[in-house]
């Protein structure tokens, strides 16, 4: 009706997926801080999220926003966020890690993961980063994603593969290159337009343009793509 117009949206719904209970319980508390977020499903690994996912999908809506564990027993983050993309293309998965398990972030990001957050990570931050996810942004801290891309990346790749996504850079206009490279920062589109002095609208239609030429599927697979060519990231890489 009108009164939830007036409001905003339907609020965000949000699944975690962690194998110990006081970190569920931790993170949902800080979700129920956030008036326009809501918890709607835990499960204690991968395989459980994955059959409550099925069952949520019969009988009600799935959620917009699964927060998923790396390391859990039975089935970890990353096979699990692999399941999900392939299954439940429309749920969005962010992946919580610590600073040592920085490797298994990036798998994730790899199969279809929407982006990371350190489990350290504050109540206001975590909300911003369910909604950003949820709005089909990337949330991939700056410092974090080039320090994990730089590190995960360069060794993945054939030189085949390698000519062939160079050559995919190379039919990006000046201004897709700048953007791209941006997202790579990890800039929202917000940010970006801030920097070029362009209009979101138009940086959303940079982003489309970059997917369609580079055959992505998201933000984050281009942030992925850029630091596994050096050649592109060279001049956006920190020195070591």
């Amino acid at each position: 009706g009108v009164g939830a117009e007036s409001e905003g949206l339907r609020p965000t719904s949000v699944m975690i997926v962690d194998d110990q209970r006081y970190a569920r319980l931790g993170l949902a508390l800080m979700i129920r801080k956030a008036p326009d977020l809501h918890v709607v499903a835990e499960a204690g690994d991968g395989q459980e999220a994955l059959e409550v996912l099925e069952r949520l999908n019969r009988s009600t809506e799935l959620p917009d926003v699964v927060l998923m564990d790396v390391r859990m027993p039975s089935m970890d983050g990353i096979s699990a966020t692999r399941a999900m993309a392939r299954r439940f293309p429309t749920v969005k998965v962010l992946v919580l890690t610590t600073y040592d398990e920085d490797d298994y972030a990036f798998g994730a990001l790899e199969v279809g993961a929407s982006g990371f957050l350190l489990k350290d990570v504050r109540a206001a931050q975590l909300a911003q980063a369910v909604r950003a996810v949820a709005q089909g942004d990337a949330v991939l801290t700056p410092r974090v994603t080039k320090e994990l891309i730089a590190r995960g990346v360069p060794q993945t790749l054939s030189g085949a593969q390698r000519k062939g996504l160079r050559e995919r850079f190379g039919a990006l206009t000046p201004r897709e290159l700048d953007v791209a490279r941006l997202i790579a920062e990890g800039m929202s589109n917000e940010e970006i337009a801030e920097r070029l002095v362009l209009q979101p609208a138009s940086v959303r239609r940079n982003v489309s343009r970059i997917l369609a030429k580079l055959h992505l599927r998201d933000r984050v697979q281009i942030a992925v793509a850029w630091y596994k060519d050096a050649e592109w990231s060279e001049s956006t890489r920190s020195p070591a």
